[in-house]
C-alpha cells in the first residue's frame, strides 16, 4: 500500500501569544543595539538567513549571561534545528529555555512527535492544555488535532478519534481548511484498521470539499489519497485520473511558488536600483548647491578666480544635465519593465486559464471515452500553446531590444534567399492548414539585420495565419522601391482589419513606450515589428480592407551598384 497523507498543522498557531512576546522583547533589546552577537542573530532570524543564524547565536551562547537572552537564543537555535531535520539539537536547545514557559511547552511537544517519542508529545500537549484549554479555541482546536496524530501513530484509534471529535466540535462551519485536514486524518485512522466503508467516504468528502478551496497543497493531498484509495481497490483506471491530476497540482504549486519568488527578487532589485539612484541624484544636488554658495560667497572678493568660476559652473551644468539624461532614461526604463509586466500578466491570464479549461475538458473526455473529444481538446490546447509560446518570444525580443542586448549586425543580405528560408520552416504548417502561397522574388541587396527582419517577418506570417480562418492564400514579393530602398511586400487573403485600428497600427511608428495605451487593443508583436524595422532605417506599413485581407509594405535600405 503506498502511503497516504497526514497533515501536521505548524506550531507556529500553537504559541502565538509566547512567540509574539519572545519578538517583542528581542526587538526592545535590539532597538538601541544592533552590533552585538545577540542582535545580528536575532537578525538573520528575521531575515530568514538561517546558516548565519546559527552561527552567529552559537557564539553568543558562549558569551551571553542573561537569562531571558540565553532563553531567546535557544529558541531561534531550535527553529534552525528543526528545518534542518536534526531534531536532538532542538530538544536540547528548548530544555535549556528558563524563560516563554508556555512556548517552551508547545515546542517540546512537537520536537517529541518529530523524534516519534509519543508518549512525551502527548505528555507536554496535555500539559499545555492543563494550563490554557480555556485559552482561545483556535490554539485547543490545533492541540487536540495534533494530539489525535500522535495517538493515531501509536496505533491507538479509540483516543485519535476522540480528539479528532473534540477538534470537529471547535471548527467553525466556514472553516473549511481545518474541516478537511481533520477528515483526512480521521479517514486515515480508519484506513489502517481497514475499515474502509467509514474511511473512504471521508477521504472522497474531503477531497470535494479541496475542489471548492483555494489551497492548492490541501487539494493536492486529498487528491493524492484518491488515488491511492482507487489504486488500492484494484480500480487502476480511476487511480491514474487522480495520479494525474495530483501531478497538475504539483507542477502548478511549483510554477506559482518559483514566479512569485522571481517576481518578488525582480521588483526587490528594480526598487533598490531606483532607491540608488535617487540617492546619488540628492547627494549630487546637495553638492551642487554647496558649490554655488561657495561661488556667491567668494566672488565677493577673490576676483582674480573669475575665469575659474566660470569654467566650474559650466562643468557642473554639463553634470546636471548628464544627471537628467540618467533620471528621463531611469523613468524609460521603468516605464518598459510595466509594460512587460502588463502584458504577460494582461496576455496570459486569458490562454491560461484556457488552458485549465481545456484540461478539465480532456479529462472529462478520458472518463466518457469520448476519443472525437479528446482530439479536439488536444489540438486546441496545441493553437493555444503555439499561441502562448509566440507572445513569450515576443516579450523576450522586446525585453531584448529595449535593454541594448539585442544584437545587431547590420550587412548586406539577399532578400530572396532569405524569405525562402522563412517560407520552407512555414511549409508543413501552410500545408496543414490548406493556404497557398505565391512568391515574385527579385534577387536584390539590402542592407539590414537579418536576424531581426526574421523576427518581423515570422511575426507578420504569424498573425496572417492567425485570422486566416480556414483556406486562403498569402502573396509574398520582393523588388526596387527606388533607388535607395527595396521593398518587401506580405498580402493575405484573410479577415482585414477595420479602418480604426489600422489607424492605430500605422501610427506605432511616432509612438514612444512611455505613449502606449494597451488598453487599444495593439498587441506587442506589431509595436516588436514596428520598433525591428526602424531600428534597421526602414519603415513598414499596414493597408487593409475588412473581409478581403491585408497588405503589410516593408521598405529597407537598398544595396548601390
Amino acid at each position: 500500500m503506498i502511503r497516504l497523507t497526514i497533515l501536521l498543522f505548524s506550531v507556529s498557531l500553537w504559541s502565538q501569544e509566547g512567540l509574539k512576546k519572545l519578538r517583542s522583547d528581542a526587538e526592545i533589546i535590539c532597538k538601541s543595539n544592533t552590533v552585538d552577537l545577540f542582535c545580528k542573530s536575532y537578525s538573520f532570524y528575521q531575515q530568514k538567513k538561517y546558516d548565519s543564524c546559527f552561527l552567529y547565536s552559537s557564539k553568543a551562547l558562549l558569551l551571553e549571561t542573561e537569562e531571558r537572552k540565553k532563553s531567546i537564543l535557544h529558541y531561534i537555535q531550535s527553529v534552525v534545528a528543526l528545518r534542518k531535520g536534526m531534531n536532538s539539537k532542538a530538544l536540547d536547545n528548548i530544555k535549556s529555555m528558563r524563560s516563554y514557559l508556555g512556548l517552551k511547552t508547545m515546542k517540546l511537544g512537537r520536537i517529541y512527535l518529530g523524534l516519534k517519542k509519543y508518549d512525551s508529545a502527548i505528555f507536554f500537549f496535555n500539559k499545555w492544555l492543563d494550563h490554557n484549554e480555556k485559552f482561545d479555541s483556535e490554539y485547543v482546536k490545533t492541540v487536540y488535532h495534533n494530539i489525535a496524530l500522535t495517538y493515531l501513530h501509536k496505533k491507538e484509534f479509540t483516543l485519535s478519534k476522540e480528539y479528532f471529535d473534540k477538534e470537529l466540535a471547535l471548527i467553525k462551519k466556514k472553516d473549511t481548511f481545518s474541516t478537511i485536514r481533520t477528515k483526512i486524518n480521521m479517514a486515515n485512522a480508519y484506513y489502517v484498521q481497514y475499515k474502509d466503508n467509514i474511511a473512504i467516504p471521508l477521504f472522497r468528502e474531503a477531497y470535494e470539499l479541496s475542489k471548492k478551496y483555494s489551497d492548492f497543497n490541501l487539494r493536492r493531498d486529498a487528491t493524492k489519497n484518491m488515488a491511492v484509495i482507487e489504486k488500492d481497490r484494484k480500480n487502476f483506471e480511476k487511480s491514474l485520473q487522480y495520479f494525474d491530476e495530483y501531478d497538475k497540482l504539483r507542477d502548478s504549486i511549483w510554477d506559482r511558488d518559483n514566479i512569485v519568488e522571481l517576481t518578488e527578487k525582480d521588483k526587490q532589485i528594480a526598487v533598490a536600483q531606483k532607491q540608488q539612484e535617487i540617492t546619488l541624484q540628492d547627494e549630487e544636488l546637495k553638492r551642487q548647491q554647496l558649490v554655488q554658495n561657495g561661488l556667491l560667497v567668494g566672488a565677493s572678493g577673490l576676483v582674480v578666480f573669475i575665469g575659474f568660476l566660470g569654467f566650474l559652473y559650466r562643468k557642473l551644468k554639463k553634470q546636471n544635465y548628464l544627471i537628467t539624461k540618467q533620471k528621463e532614461d531611469l523613468n524609460l526604463a521603468n516605464k518598459t519593465k510595466d509594460y512587460l509586466f502588463s502584458v504577460v500578466s494582461h496576455d496570459l491570464r486569458s490562454p491560461m486559464n484556457t488552458i485549465k479549461s481545456q484540461h478539465i475538458d480532456l479529462s472529462n473526455h478520458i472518463e466518457s471515452k469520448n476519443f472525437e473529444g479528446i482530439k479536439k481538446a488536444n489540438e486546441a490546447a496545441i493553437v493555444i500553446t503555439d499561441s502562448t509560446s509566440h507572445l513569450l518570444n515576443n516579450v523576450l525580443h522586446w525585453s531584448l531590444e529595449q535593454s541594448n542586448q539585442l544584437v545587431f549586425d547590420t550587412k548586406e543580405y539577399a532578400l530572396r534567399p532569405l524569405i525562402q528560408h522563412i517560407l520552407h520552416d512555414y511549409e508543413t504548417l501552410l500545408n496543414a492548414r490548406e493556404i497557398t502561397v505565391t512568391s515574385e522574388l527579385e534577387n536584390i541587396l539590402a542592407d539590414f539585420d537579418k536576424e531581426s527582419i526574421k523576427i518581423v517577418l515570422r511575426n507578420l506570417l504569424d498573425n496572417a495565419l492567425k485570422y486566416m480562418g480556414g483556406k486562403g492564400q498569402v502573396t509574398i514579393k520582393t523588388g526596387e522601391h527606388s533607388d535607395t530602398k527595396a521593398f518587401i511586400i506580405l498580402e493575405d487573403t484573410g479577415q482585414g482589419i477595420t479602418k480604426e485600428k489600422l489607424q492605430k497600427i500605422n501610427s506605432l511608428k511616432d509612438l514612444s513606450i512611455d505613449k502606449i495605451d494597451r488598453s487599444k487593443g495593439v498587441g506587442l508583436g506589431l509595436l516588436l515589428c514596428q520598433t525591428l524595422v526602424k531600428k534597421n532605417n526602414g519603415s513598414i506599413t499596414f493597408e487593409s480592407e475588412l473581409g478581403k485581407g491585408t497588405k503589410i509594405t516593408i521598405l529597407l535600405p537598398k544595396v548601390i551598384d
